[in-house]
């Protein structure tokens, strides 16, 4: 049983909804003359409408107070950016999703552009695919294609930034798709901030098509509001931050100041390897941005939608990554980052006891497929925590060895 995914324009009359007979509900997105203004999902019987009146009851009680916020911005006056535009460079990392790679290089060919960038170019990483990956990226005039033979998204992106020229290299995963005001949303945050270290934005739902996409995106998906955030490399609210940055966004869609990646020897090649450790890639890279002293920064404008997960197997294999990632990551920094290693002891123990929590609640109600996922990122935790970052230092060293 799938939902149904629309738009609605708030600034103008709403028009009833009618779901399809195997829909059993809709997930709004709404917008405010064009801005992101909220999302909002209900669960409806099988086949039914919903109303303008309902709708209108809707809008007033979840996106109300967004609206009101994007009304009183746009009666203020822009802020003037820096006299000097950044140029900016779009990384694609796929392995064998050549359809997928063409929806979205089609989205950045349809997005609204934005005049803050001197220059954008477009990168794919080709992170040896066998399908026709080659031939999708030469079907897009505006792309370049850059080959990487060793599997692992982390090869992939190092690839980017040794080829990218951009001063900003923002990365996009292959199963997004941008919003039409992407460009605009980066182009805001980097005009908040042009001295952040790094960007991440919005991540809405692509389709809600099978009962595991719908699942996903109620458990929270990879939503993190619809509010600016500035991140810093301390946070009141959280006395462990910025250990377990994964609040800061998804790693789908996000960006750096090019240089600072460098600076930095660019991405861990033992996480984001692959089929064995398919995470924490992203986790490491914010809190090594902020741990440089550089914030980052949330915008809900910086928008993408992603193709979530289609099926229960396939769903409980993105836990069992999300707890092995978040292991591994924390594994690696609490070694190397000595100064906040008991934050990090802090984190896991903190860690497994929410799950924990989580997994007894969801058997005392009787929530069988929660607590399905909960022990999945559990087990996918326990093999982070009992030594897979140094198992997979050890096959990436391999992986080295035989391309040397």
């Amino acid at each position: 049983m799938g939902y149904q995914l629309l738009e609605v324009e708030l600034s103008r009359p709403l028009e009833p909804v009618r779901l399809a007979p195997d829909q059993g509900g809709c997930g709004i997105i709404a917008r405010w003359q064009g801005r992101l203004a909220g999302f909002q999902m209900i669960q409806l019987p099988l086949g039914a409408t919903l109303s303008s009146a309902q709708l209108r009851d809707l809008a007033d009680r979840e996106f109300a107070a967004k609206v009101l916020e994007l009304r009183l911005e746009a009666a203020l006056p822009e802020p003037q950016p820096p006299a000097e535009r950044p140029s900016l460079s779009i990384a694609i990392c796929t392995r064998n999703r050549a359809a997928r790679l063409g929806r979205l290089l089609h989205s950045l060919q349809v997005a609204d552009p934005d005049p803050s960038f001197r220059s954008v170019e477009v990168v794919v990483v080709d992170n040896g695919s066998s399908d026709d990956t080659r031939g999708t990226v030469a079907s897009f005039a505006d792309a370049r294609y850059v080959h990487e033979p060793r599997a692992g998204l982390n090869f992939g992106r190092n690839a980017a930034l040794r080829t990218a020229t951009g001063d900003l290299l923002a990365y996009l995963d292959d199963d997004v798709v941008v919003d039409r005001k992407w460009l605009g949303g980066l182009a805001r945050a980097w005009r908040s901030r042009p001295d952040a270290g790094g960007f991440t934005g919005l991540a809405l739902p692509y389709r809600l098509s099978t009962e595991a996409q719908v699942l996903f995106e109620q458990r929270g998906g990879f939503g993190r509001g619809f509010s600016r955030i500035e991140f810093r490399s301390e946070s009141y609210a959280n006395p462990l931050f910025p250990v377990g940055a994964g609040s800061v966004g998804a790693g789908c869609n996000m960006a750096f100041d090019r240089q600072l990646l460098l600076d930095l020897g660019g991405f861990d090649e033992a996480l984001d390897t692959g089929a064995p450790l398919p995470g924490g890639g992203d986790l490491d890279i914010f809190y090594r941005v902020l741990r440089s002293g550089r914030p980052m920064i949330y915008e809900p404008d910086y928008a993408v939608y992603h193709e979530h997960r289609e099926g229960m197997a396939e769903l409980k294999r993105q836990y069992w990554s999300w707890g092995l990632g978040l292991m591994a990551f924390l594994a690696k920094s609490g070694r190397t980052d000595r100064a906040l290693a008991q934050r990090h002891r802090a984190m896991v123990r903190w860690w497994f006891a929410d799950q924990l929590r989580s997994l007894l609640r969801a058997l005392r109600r009787g929530d069988l497929t929660a607590a399905s996922f909960g022990l999945a990122e559990l087990r996918g935790g326990l093999m982070g925590v009992w030594g897979e970052y140094d198992r997979s230092q050890a096959r990436v060293a391999a992986i080295r060895a035989s391309a040397a």
